[in-house]
């Protein structure tokens, strides 16, 4: 590769960020000359985010912090219609209720991680139903439909796929890849925004904006994508087994959002501090050399980095803590997280298995009768061995919980109510 000029593209391409671009030498000496608005576009099908959308949004943070304009772009109006990409069947349709109050969820995490204002290198967020309400649809497949080429949209991934597969792709989804190239174009008339950044995934959709800004506007405009994050053993990054990993305190406690951290794979420790913190390279580099048990001591720390990042240093050092006096002292920690059960039901007797599952230790009474028979369920410690035997008000302890366990790193108290 070309040695980059400009500070952005060398941050991006030293930590890991790209995978594709457009023209990455065109956007290195724009980037050298000149400041880049640039913009990342969140559906709002959810009330946060999660760690599958942290790779765009620390490119968004580094992007302000080289000296660029970062927009938030909130798809007010294409979560209508639903992104098909990596999709075996449609999205359900949201009400507008739904998607304002999912927009308010995550807007909570940018403030997090971007500085927003007047200034010329704040960030903005914007949301595209404030354009994509007003469409005349005649006008609008006048004007830019007739840009698109049929076999050239059913060319893409996630059209291909979905057709492949002999799945439905219906008219309103595949509309969807028009409407988000129409983004670009609005956000380059308004904010004169050059770049789109988004997963490899997204590749398609955004090559198709830079496309249509060139076509009706004659507009010089980049795409930039990141490679497809998956962990060391191929699983895709952010899945575990109880879920999602949400951004916000909200859907995850800040303990919880360590643990995910802390238990990342030995190989991917280094990649994921280059990506998920903001440790100097040479810093990285001195981890880099632990070997062994040693490299729990990363762990740690990036852990510690990641939650500073994202819920802030007081709720960073609180989870270390509590990490430390659950692992390393043996200690019941206060902050693991609570889960309330009507004292009611623990003075009639909840099957063991189903305390589990009203924990969140598991997602199904299955699954937690797997969990049972694997061995890797504690009551207070002791280990459970019959996955029906009948918790009671008497498992509560001196503290007034009761500690369930799964494994050794998945903790939970139980507080009757």
């Amino acid at each position: 590769m070309t040695e980059l000029k400009s500070d952005f593209l060398r941050v991006m391409e030293e930590r890991g960020y790209i995978h594709q671009c457009t023209d990455l030498a065109g956007l290195d000496a724009y980037a050298s000359e000149k400041k880049v608005v640039c913009y990342v576009g969140y559906d709002c099908t959810a009330d946060s985010l999660h760690v599958g959308s942290l790779v765009s949004i620390m490119m968004l943070r580094w992007l302000q912090k080289t000296g660029h304009k970062p927009i938030v772009l909130m798809g007010g109006g294409t979560t209508r219609v639903g992104d098909p990409t990596g999709r075996d069947d449609a999205r359900p349709v949201l009400t507008d209720e739904v998607i304002a109050n999912n927009m308010a969820g995550i807007k909570k995490v940018f403030e997090q991680f971007l500085s927003f204002g007047d200034g010329p290198t704040d960030a903005v967020m914007v949301n595209n139903a404030d354009w994509l309400d007003k469409i005349n649809y005649i006008e609008f497949l006048r004007d830019f439909g007739r840009h698109f080429s049929v076999n050239r949209m059913l060319s893409f991934d996630s059209v291909k796929l979905r057709l492949d597969r002999e799945q439905s792709l219906s008219f309103l989804e595949f509309n969807y890849m028009i409407l988000q190239a129409y983004d670009f174009v609005e956000l380059q008339r308004k904010y004169g925004c050059v770049l789109q950044m988004g997963g490899s995934d997204q590749w398609g959709n955004i090559v198709n904006g830079v496309e249509l800004g060139r076509r009706v506007d004659d507009s010089a405009l980049f795409g930039l994508t990141t490679p497809l994050m998956t962990t060391a053993s191929g699983a895709k990054m952010g899945k575990t087994a109880s879920g999602a990993v949400w951004l916000n305190e909200e859907r995850l406690s800040a303990y919880d959002y360590y643990q995910f951290w802390r238990n990342t794979e030995d190989a991917d420790v280094i990649k994921f501090m280059k990506l998920f913190t903001e440790l100097t390279l040479n810093q990285v580099a001195d981890y880099a050399k632990l070997e062994g048990a040693e490299i729990n001591e990363a762990k740690k720390v990036l852990a510690f980095e990641a939650v500073k990042l994202c819920r802030g240093e007081e709720a960073a050092l609180a989870a270390a803590e509590t990490a430390r006096k659950t692992f390393e002292e043996g200690v019941l920690a206060d902050s693991l997280p609570t889960v309330e059960i009507a004292k009611a039901d623990l003075d009639a007797g909840i099957p063991a298995f189903d305390l589990f599952r009203r924990a969140d230790l598991a997602k199904s009474g299955g699954e937690a009768r797997r969990l049972v028979k694997g061995g890797g369920a504690k009551i207070n410690d002791e280990k459970v061995d019959d996955e029906n035997q009948v918790i009671g008000a008497d498992a509560v302890d001196a503290n007034g919980v009761i500690k369930l366990s799964a494994g050794k790193k998945r903790h939970v108290l139980v507080r009757p109510v």
